[in-house]
Order: C-alpha cells, then sequence, then structure tokens
C-alpha cells in the first residue's frame, strides 16, 4: 500500500464504481467516496469493496471534493470520478513514483481519455485532458466553484505529468448524456450569475456551429465515425444550452428589475 489516498464522489454510480475502485484498490489503505444521495445501491457497493462512505449533501462539484479531501488520511491525495478507471499501465506508474520514498514532484497531471460506450480502451485519437489529480495536500485544495472542479497550487509548486490513461466512461448513452448535460447546464448559468458574469448575447447565434466545430475537428471527432459526429453534436447542444440559459435568466433578471422601479416611482 502507498502513502496515498484516494476520494471519489458519487451519486447513483452502481453500474461504475465497482470499476473504479477495483482499479485502484491495491495502491491504498484509505479509500473514500462521498456520495450525496445514491438510490440505487452505490454506497453498498463500494463498501463492499473496502471503500469508506461518507455521505455529504451536494454542494457543487468543487465544495464537494474539497469535503472528500477533508476525509483522507494521508498527505498525498488522489481524486477519481466514479467514471473513471486507471490503466494497468498508469497504476504501475504510481507505484514506480513512491517506490524510492518521496515522489520528486508535488503534484502530477493526468492524462484522461474520453472512452465511448462499448470500447474496452480509448480509441488512439480519443480527446484528452491532463488535470492535475495526483497532489500532495499542503501544495494545493480543489477549487470551491459550483461547476468547475480544478485543483489550485500554490505558486511554486513543481508541477510533472505522468503518461499512462485513465479511461473517462462518462457516457452511458446519448440520452444519458443529453440529460446529465441539461442539469449541468443549469448549473452553469447559475454558476455564471453568483459569479456576475454576463456574456455577450451575440454568442448565442454562434456558439452552436462554433461549438460543433470545434469538438468535430479540433478534438478529433470525425475520427471516430458516425458515433463520433453524434458526441460532437451533443457538446455543441450544451454549449449552446449554457448560454441559452444565460441569457433567458438575464431576460427575465432584467424584466423583474424593470418591474421593480416601476412599482417603486408609482
Amino acid at each position: 500500500m502507498l502513502p496515498l489516498s484516494v476520494f471519489i464522489i458519487a451519486k447513483n454510480e452502481a453500474d461504475r464504481i465497482g470499476t473504479t475502485i477495483r482499479a485502484v484498490r491495491e495502491l491504498t489503505d484509505d479509500l473514500v467516496v462521498i456520495d450525496s444521495g445514491s438510490t440505487d445501491g452505490t454506497q453498498a457497493i463500494a463498501e463492499g469493496l473496502g471503500a469508506r462512505v461518507i455521505f455529504n449533501p451536494w454542494p457543487g462539484y468543487g465544495q464537494q471534493k474539497r469535503f472528500g479531501e477533508d476525509q483522507c488520511r494521508h498527505e498525498w491525495l488522489l481524486n477519481l470520478d466514479a467514471d473513471e478507471e486507471l490503466s494497468p499501465a498508469l497504476r504501475e506508474e504510481i507505484r514506480a513514483l513512491f517506490a524510492q520514498g518521496e515522489p520528486s514532484c508535488q503534484a502530477y497531471g493526468i492524462r484522461i481519455a474520453e472512452t465511448y460506450p462499448g470500447e474496452a480502451a480509448p480509441h488512439p485519437f480519443a480527446y484528452r485532458l491532463a488535470p492535475v489529480r495526483l497532489y500532495r495536500r499542503d501544495v494545493g485544495r480543489y477549487s470551491p466553484s459550483l461547476v468547475h472542479d480544478r485543483v489550485d497550487l500554490k505558486p511554486g509548486t513543481k508541477i510533472g505529468k505522468l503518461k499512462g490513461l485513465v479511461h473517462h466512461r462518462s457516457i452511458r448513452s446519448l440520452g444519458d448524456q443529453i440529460a446529465k448535460l441539461n442539469v449541468y447546464t443549469d448549473q452553469l448559468a447559475l454558476d455564471l450569475e453568483v459569479r456576475g458574469v454576463s456574456i455577450p448575447t451575440w454568442r448565442v447565434y454562434f456558439e452552436f456551429p462554433a461549438a460543433f466545430i470545434k469538438a468535430y475537428f479540433g478534438r478529433l471527432h470525425f475520427l471516430r465515425g458516425t458515433y463520433g459526429f453524434l458526441i460532437a453534436m451533443n457538446y455543441a447542444i450544451w454549449r449552446h444550452l449554457r448560454l441559452a440559459k444565460h441569457y433567458e435568466k438575464k431576460r427575465l433578471n432584467g424584466k423583474a428589475k424593470t418591474k421593480a422601479n416601476s412599482a417603486e416611482q408609482a
């Protein structure tokens, strides 16, 4: 076992969390699942695989991960989502980091590769991100954002990059993805309102085609056949919905202020 805590946030992930836990179970003696109210047996599956399951009502992505950090026992933390699986190569790479004692860097970016339904492993040209997921708790914490889950690191933190992949199975089906993105765009619109950010209305007219081009060509979904085209369409839909809901909030808030001002003048 490594001197490493692993924490996972989850809700209704009974079909995926077992794979996530099994891939890291032999790395740690401190595996924590923060559950926000699953009704499908996620908690029992996680506990059966040796995880400590802690309930915490959903406060937003960043806040939930900060709560998870606070439950961990070790100085080194590894964060995974319930739809992510460490590849065997990445698992051994993390073992090797600690083989000679303290790793040479204080935080590590990990490549997360999009994996479509029915794929055993990511496509060679799968879209990939490399956020910091492995880090010392004394150099960084998750941002408290409602919607963005990134680790904010102290200035001067030495950051390394790992070569192995995390397989990201975020899509159960196209319909499930649309439902998930509909909820997520509600949160994104609220986050913009809370932060006082106003995006120009003209972008509503161009966001969908621009986002489709970005996903289909920029993220190489055109190399993934018909399913890649459909995923690019869904990406464009959620980018459009984010702005559409933001515009709607601004419009309704503006009407409410006008009505309130009229009432005061009367």
